[in-house]
């Protein structure tokens, strides 16, 4: 079967009820993406797919042929995702950054569904979970991210 990831079309071997998750890690070796709880719960593993937040650790890999995937890796690619990105850097959000890959690519499909959320509309989609508890600095960057667009 043939992914599309970060805008490259590869052909993958993997059986078509494999996680998303561990072909971008161990097949096509894209690291940014992280298993967090495997469950859908966490949102460590957080990708874009046709530009929704999507939980890869549940999503099998033949659900997505045909989409378009984007990672951590190429986030800064898109207009919103580098908006997003120098938001975290100038709030200085991550404490250990574990979950922040998976942050970064839910607030970025929040804002380009929503390019200018209330604090209500950030705090639905900002589902993820941080062991640090820097939600107050997640939402922060969000808003920060939606004034510069």
């Amino acid at each position: 079967m043939e992914l599309t990831i970060n805008g490259e079309t590869r052909r993958i071997d993997s059986e078509p009820d494999t996680p998303l998750l561990w072909v971008i890690r161990d097949e096509i070796g894209l690291t940014g993406v992280k298993y967090g709880c495997g469950v859908a719960q966490c949102g460590a593993c957080t990708v874009l797919v046709d530009g929704v937040a999507t939980r890869s650790c549940v999503t099998s890999v033949a659900s997505v042929e045909g989409a378009s995937v984007t990672t951590i890796e190429a986030v800064e690619e898109d207009e919103v995702g580098r908006r997003v990105v120098a938001a975290w850097v100038a709030e200085q959000t991550p404490q250990c950054g574990y979950c922040q890959s998976g942050q970064v690519m839910a607030a970025t499909a929040l804002l380009k569904e929503t390019p200018k959320p209330n604090d209500e509309e950030i705090a639905a989609a900002m589902t993820n979970l941080c062991r640090c508890g820097t939600y107050n600095a997640i939402a922060a960057a969000v808003r920060r991210a939606a004034a510069q667009g």
